[in-house]
Order: structure tokens, then sequence, then C-alpha cells
């Protein structure tokens, strides 16, 4: 590594060398400086565009260029005519300034070559092809090389610091709610056009006095040109593990029309791909969002889904994968529009780990507890949305939404302890949920807009859990509180749940447009959910018989039934002064809980004004400042109130608290965001502080490594603080990002009747340097360390992961590209090293100029890799985990791009 990085370096000095600067200003006619004008340098050799810029709000450029060379400069700006320059660079640096005319003609301007980036207000778009390699074959691959715009860690799009909320294609939806399938799946080929549009609105009619500063969409505009096409392409691959064979099969076909779109992405495989997780299908919202949290308030239904773990594939030891999803949009006229999605996806995945826990009071005398386990995970996931627009004219718009999950999931644990022995475990479940939505939207003139929000969610949850505990003595203390039959030859202990949920969100707003630079927002709004809990802890005995013991204090079993209301009203002003743009409100609510259980009903009524505020400094036409504040009252689900004996596991009960208590949190928020592409510089950052006042916490006991547990409203406030950043520098073919990010929280819990403090301060540090020639090998140099540090009274903590790493990728002769990711983890404590590992991934492809065939041979693991590890802290210790991974692998495959 020591010796591609000097490689690198010695690179970028020979490439600075060898060029000269042209700087100066592009004015207008009357000498205003212009802030965004286009300036491109073309050779007149070679006939390529050697250098790009775009002017700051001085109006000053700046290109660089080969020493000794003809060049065609080009200036242009929106309204004005372009200007053409024809000069010849020597050995010295050069100023040339630039007068812009306006331009009355409506003929468009005939531009020579054009602009990697251009900025028009709120939109930014980069011509793909001017940062392609290539090298690319996905989306994801294209996005990396874009200024401003990040793939993060799950896979999902940013532009500067922010998700991405949308991803369209030619102005049609692509699955909406998810831009991870879009990154992954869609041809990079096929891309001419990267459209992002920061402040989006999904409602022409509200983008003027809505507040969308979070909301950014990306449009992908494809190169055909046609009016009906297909694109996309098919892969077949096979290949060998250390055990087994491999097979792959990834058809993605997509049709594009201007009335019609149509996208299948399918993918089977064993080799540990996984096209869509358990973390995408719960994070996938259908575009749907939470109507009330805007109110200020935030009503838990809680999460009643098996303990999977989130696997990828580097922490499990085989994934077998099924996946189909389809999405389409239909226009039969120019006012409706329908679309909608289906997503199956299926997955069989074995995870092998161990696992060291460590307590960390000493005065509660728990024993230290060393693990092994082997679990066989099989889950099938169902996603499907229809929607429908209707826009008969501008002033009028009418949404309708269905979005249904569905899904079969079941666990078995093959569960080892050195304090309870072995324990198999069974979960199973097979939840639904099924979401509505209906928006209206009404102008009734220029100063008065309405629009009508309804969402109701239908949920159904049924978790079945069932531990045998071979090594009765180990649990006999636990299984005598519970009521169980000891004359049994082991304890098999099971527990049936269900958790049924309706909830309706609505509100009404109404926009009074005082002038063009203010506004009034009044809102009246609504929420109503019931749930409805019933759960039974049983035993099953030997001869198979269930058994329904009666536990030594209190019940098994739950019956609850659990209401909400928050009827609201709220009032916000928006002022837009100078570069400020102003929106304090408030919002006044009349809460009310109900539940009932055990013959009894306890009820509670209040009311209360919930502040919040925005302020936006507009500091440059690419540069912001954000400060918000907003107090918020939350409230818990019905699992939490439930007084009788819950099994969350063998090893963990729980029994609710029916007199818990809203909290009320107050959170503040401040953001930076620079985009400048003068000198091709983008910064972000973000502070976020959030105190929580009654927050629910647990109060916990422990039989040996049992826990036993019931919340509580603490008297003492929850704190967190964090933040995070980014830097990133071009410097010609050269792009340089430094990032961080911190997080910092203290909490309270009772552990044994001991009240303890608890702090934990988490540091992430990254680095990157990569390159982005046309014609020779790229390579991107970084290095990660992450810092976990953790006070739990007693005891401090910390573990440290470096990870150093280095991608190659290199076009070769033309039709080969070598890819190539290396990366090492050591994982350490204060002193010493925990594990070291590393891992080697490799590809060549060959694809002959102009030819739709597309021949790879790729390895995974090169370095046969056999475990990884990870530290974990809970509230009272703290873990090292390894998990068992795949070995090395190699496979061959075809690609036939349509």
């Amino acid at each position: 590594m020591k010796n591609l990085l000097t490689l690198l370096i010695c690179l970028v000095a020979s490439t600075t060398f060898a060029q000269v600067r042209i700087e100066g200003i592009v004015k207008d006619s009357i000498g205003n400086p212009l802030e965004l004008a286009n300036v491109v340098a073309i050779n007149q050799e070679t006939k390529a565009l050697d250098s790009y810029g775009i002017t700051n709000d001085a109006g000053r450029y700046k290109l660089s260029l080969e020493k000794n060379a003809s060049y065609q400069i080009q200036v242009s700006y929106i309204g004005m005519k372009t200007t053409e320059d024809l000069f010849s660079t020597k050995e010295e640096d050069l100023t040339r300034n630039y007068t812009l005319q306006d331009d009355n003609t409506l003929d468009e301007v005939e531009l020579v070559y054009e602009m990697p980036v251009t900025v028009k207000g709120d939109t930014i778009v980069y011509n793909a092809d001017s940062f392609k390699t290539g090298t690319e074959r996905k989306l994801e691959d294209v996005l990396k090389k874009l200024p401003g715009v990040e793939i993060n860690d799950d896979g999902e799009i940013e532009v500067e610091g922010k998700k991405v909320t949308k991803i369209m294609v030619d102005g049609k939806d692509f699955f909406d709610g998810d831009t991870k399938l879009a990154a992954k799946n869609i041809p990079s080929n096929a891309i001419d056009k990267v459209q992002v549009l920061k402040n989006f609105s999904e409602v022409g009619q509200l983008s003027s006095v809505t507040n969308n500063q979070d909301n950014i969409a990306i449009n992908l505009k494809l190169k055909e040109g046609k009016d009906k096409f297909w694109f996309g392409d098919i892969t077949v691959g096979a290949g060998i593990a250390s055990d087994d064979g491999l097979y792959k099969v990834q058809p993605k076909l997509f049709f594009y029309s201007p009335k019609t779109s149509i996208n299948f992405i399918g993918d089977l495989n064993n080799t540990g791909e996984i096209a869509f997780t358990r973390r995408d299908y719960f994070n996938f919202t259908g575009g749907f969002r939470n109507l009330s949290q805007s109110s200020g308030t935030n009503i838990s239904l809680g999460d009643n889904s098996l303990g999977f773990l989130n696997t990828t594939n580097n922490k499990a030891e085989s994934i077998d994968t099924k996946f189909a999803a389809a999405n389409f949009s239909h226009a039969p006229n120019k006012a409706l529009t329908f679309s909608g999605f289906g997503i199956f996806s299926g997955t069989k995945t074995a995870i092998r780990e161990n696992n060291e826990v460590t307590y960390t009071d000493d005065e509660l005398n728990i024993p230290n507890e060393s693990t092994t386990d082997y679990t066989q995970q099989e889950s099938n996931l169902g996603l499907l949305k229809l929607s429908a627009v209707y826009k008969p004219d501008a002033n009028n718009q009418l949404d309708y939404d269905i979005f249904g999950r569905l899904s079969k999931q079941t666990q078995n644990r093959f569960f080892n302890s050195s304090v309870l022995g072995q324990v198999d475990q069974i979960e199973e479940q097979t939840p639904y949920s099924i979401n509505q939505n209906l928006n209206y939207y009404y102008t009734l003139n220029e100063n008065n807009i309405f629009s009508l929000e309804a969402q109701h969610l239908l949920q159904d949850e049924d978790p079945f859990y069932n531990a045998f505990i071979e090594d009765k003595a180990t649990y006999s203390n636990t299984a005598s509180a519970l009521g169980y039959d000891n004359a049994q030859t082991a304890y098999d202990a099971a527990q049936n749940k269900r958790v049924k949920s309706n909830k309706l969100d609505a509100k009404l707003n109404y926009w009074n447009v005082l002038n063009q630079k203010s506004n009034l927002n009044y809102t009246v709004g609504l929420v109503y959910s019931n749930q409805k809990f019933n759960s039974e802890i049983f035993q099953i005995l030997d001869d198979g018989s269930q058994y329904n013991p009666t536990p030594i204090d209190g019940t098994n079993t739950n019956d609850v039934d659990y209401t909400f209301s928050d009827a609201y009203v709220g009032v916000h002003y928006n002022l837009k002064a100078g570069k400020f743009t102003l929106t304090p409100g408030f919002s006044a609510h009349a809460y009310n809980t109900k539940d009932t259980q055990f013959g009894s009903t306890n009820s509670n009524s209040f009311a209360r004004i919930l502040p919040d505020a925005t302020i936006r400094l507009q500091l440059k036409k690419s540069e912001n400042l954000n400060l918000s504040y907003s107090m918020q009252t939350n409230f818990t689900d019905v699992t939490q109130l439930a007084e009788g004996l819950i099994m969350n596991n063998y090893s963990s009960l729980f029994s609710g608290n029916r007199e818990l208590e809203n909290s009320l949190s107050h959170n503040l928020n401040l953001s930076y965001f620079s985009f400048n592409m003068f000198n091709y510089t983008n910064v972000f950052g973000f502070l976020n502080y959030s105190k929580n006042i009654d927050g629910i916490r647990n109060s916990t006991d422990f039989e040996s490594v049992i826990a036993t547990s019931t919340p509580f409203n603490s008297d003492f406030a929850d704190e967190t603080f964090s933040a995070r950043g980014r830097f990133e520098r071009r410097f010609g073919k050269i792009k340089a990002n430094l990032s961080g990010s911190w997080s910092w929280a203290t909490f309270s819990q009772f552990v044994g009747g001991n009240l303890s403090k608890n702090k934990s301060f988490t540091q992430t540090y990254g680095s990157r340097v990569s390159t982005f020639f046309k014609n020779a090998p790229n390579v991107e140099l970084g290095y990660d360390l992450t810092i976990n540090d953790n006070d739990q009274g007693n005891n401090n903590t910390q573990f440290y992961t470096h990870r150093p790493f280095i991608n190659l990728d290199a076009l070769i002769l033309k039709d080969f590209s070598f890819v190539t990711e290396y990366s090492y983890y050591d994982f350490r404590n204060k002193e010493i090293s925990l594990n070291k590992y590393s891992f080697l991934d490799a590809s060549l492809t060959y694809q002959k100029t102009d030819s739709s065939w597309e021949y790879v041979v790729g390895a995974t693991n090169l370095l046969d890799t056999q475990s990884l590890s990870q530290s974990n802290t809970g509230n009272i210790s703290v873990s090292n985990r390894e998990y068992y991974i795949q070995p090395r692998y190699v496979v061959f495959s075809v690609k036939y791009n349509l």
C-alpha cells in the first residue's frame, strides 16, 4: 500500500506540473458578475473537453489546461448569448475575462460540448458520460464519481449528506420509497443525465408554501431517444466454492415510452449477493410518511417482529436468495397516472457465531458467559403498492395509494451457553400490514391553497416463540417462578403473541398567501389509534400436550385494549426577509389515552402546546445554514403497558406498566451546506441535540444471566448529541474527502435496585483519495477509524476498529476491465489486538467494443478469511462477537446487454 500511495502522489504531481491555469471573471453587459456561468475548454487538436468550470458569486472561474496547446473557450449563461474564444497556452498562467450580452431570441444556443455539471436554481444536472472512466457497470458506479453525491454503507444515495427520498427515470417513479434498487440495478450505460432536484415537492401546488429543504430527488434521463425502447441486461453465472457449487441468474429489464414504463429485476443466487435484505424490507416506506410527526406527536406501534439478525453477505456462512421486483407507471392521458410495484424476496441463511459477554457491574454477581450459536433463517417477504394521481388542471390534484406488506419468517437457533447449557429455539410469524393514503390538493386562487391528507394503517403481528432448555438445573428458579411442571425431562417453554393495530391519521391544511414573501399556514388534525394485545406463556409437556402454568407472582397472560387519540390545531408563519427564511409556529393538542386489562380501565387526558421554529440563511445560491427547534410528545405502544408477563426470549422476561406516561423531548438541529463548483469543494455538516424528559427506562433484576425487566418513567433526563460532516475537494482528476461523525449519549438505569449513570461516545473518521482518469488505472485509497467508548459507572471500555483499504479499477486494451477491492481490519481494545482479518475481491471483465456480450470472472474472499469480529455494548455488559463467513469462491458469468 505504501508503494501505491507513493505512485499516486507522483501521478498527481506530474499531472499538476504539466498544466497551466487560466482564470478570470465573467460579467454581464453592465458589469455585474454572473454566478453559475458555465466555462468549458475544448482542445483543438483532440477535440476533447479538457476542463470545465462554473463561476462563483463573484463571477470568477479557473481552469487547468495543458501547456503549449490550442483551445476554444466557450462561456454560456441562461438568457445570454454564448461567447467563444480561440487561443493557445504557453508555459505561464493566463487571465482572460469575458462579458456576455443579453439574448432576446427564443432560439436555443447550440453548444459544442455539454457541461459536465450545470446548476439551475435548485437543480443540479450532471452529464453522466463526463464522469465515466469505462469500468462502470451500475448506476452506483457513476453516482460515486459525481461531486456532492455519495453511496452510504447501506447502499442508499445521499446528496450533500441528505438521503435521496425518490428516484425517477424520465420523470416516472422507480420503486417509490427506495433508492438502493435503482443504484444497484440500473445499468450505467443507459444513463445520459443525472438530475438532482433539491427542495423537491411531490405536489407542485405546495412548492411555494411548504418547507422542502430536506427533500431531495433524482431524475435519471435515459440516452435512448426513441418513443418506445427496451434496455437492460441478463446475467447467468456458475462457480465453485470450497464445498458446494455456485449459481446466479439475474435478469434486469426496463421498458420506457412517453406514457408507460415497466421495470423488472430478478435475482436467483447462492453466492451471498442479497438483492433485498430484511433491513431494506422494513425501511421500504413505499413513499408513505408519518403525517402526525410533523405536528409534534410521535406515537409508537411497537415492533413485534422476530429477533432476526440483520445479516449481510459478510456475516453469514451461506445465503440463498430468490428475488423478483416489478414496477410500472402508465398515464392514459395528461390528467391521470397509475403506478405501482410488487416485490418478493426469499432468503435462506445459515449463521454461526461465538460470543463472549462480560458483565461490568461486579455487585450484581452475574457470571460472564461464553456462547456458541448456529442459526438457520428462512424469510419470505412481499410488498405491493398501487397508486393513482388525478390532476385535471393546475388547481386540483387527487392522490390515492394502497401499500401492503406480507411475510412468513422462521428462525431455528441451536444455542449453547457456558452458564445455561444447550438451548434450542424456534421462532416464526406471518405478519401483514395494509397502509392506505388519500390526499386532495386544491388551489382556490393564488392566495388561498388547501390540502386534505388522510392515512390509515391496519397491522397484524403474530410472533410465536419456543425454547427447549435441556439443563433443568440452570433454569430451575425461573421455571418455578413461571409455574412450570418440574417433572418433565426438560423445560419446553413457549409463547403465543398477537398485536392488532389500527391507526388513522388525518389533517386539513390551509395556506393564506399574504404576499410574495410571507404566508400563514393553519392546520387541523386528528390521530386515532387502537391496539389489541394478547399473549400467553405456556409449557409443552413430554407427551406433547400444552400446560398453562400459574406463576408465583402475577400472570402469564395478557388481554389488553389500548386506545390513543390526539386532536390538534397548528399555526405557522413563513417569512422571507432578505437572505433569511423564518418559519415560527406552534400546535395545540388534546390527548386522550385509555387501556383496558384485567377487568379495569385506566385513562388519562391532558392538553399541551408544542412550539417549533425553523430559520434558514441563504448565504449564496449554493450555500445555506439552517437552524430548527421542535418540541415533541412521545407515546409508547401497547406491549409496554401490558402488565402480564411477556417472554422476549428464554433469558429475558418482561412485564409492562400501565401507569406509564408520555415523554417530552426537545430537539435542536443545525446544518450547513456548501456546493462550490468554482474550486470543486463540497462541504456539509450537521449538529443535533436532543433532551428527553420522563423517558421510558427499564428496571432490571437478574437471576444468573436471566433478566426480568419492567418499564418506568425516569426522573433523570436522557441526552444525546451528535455531529457529522464531510469536506470534499477536487484537484483536476483527483478527488479527496475527509468525513467524521460523533455521537454522545447519557442515560440512567436501575439494575438490581441500583441507579447507574451510563455514557457512550462513538467516533468515526474517514479519509478518501480517488482518481478519475480516462486512460489510466484509477485507484481509491482510504482509511477508516471507529472508536466506541462506553462508561458504565464501574467500568469503562474502549474498542477500536482500524480499516485501511485500496480499490483499483483499470481499463486494459479497451476491451478488458479489472476491478479489485482490498480491506484490512484490526479490531482491538486499548491494549491488544483482538482480531485481524482482511478481504480481497477481484473481477476481470471482457467486452468487445460495440458487442452486447460481456464475460466476467469474479472472485470473492480471495484470502479465504474465516471470520470477522465486532463489539457490542449493552446497558450492563460488553460483548465480543465473532461471525463465521462464506469461504473463498470464484464465479464465471455471462451477461447479455439489450
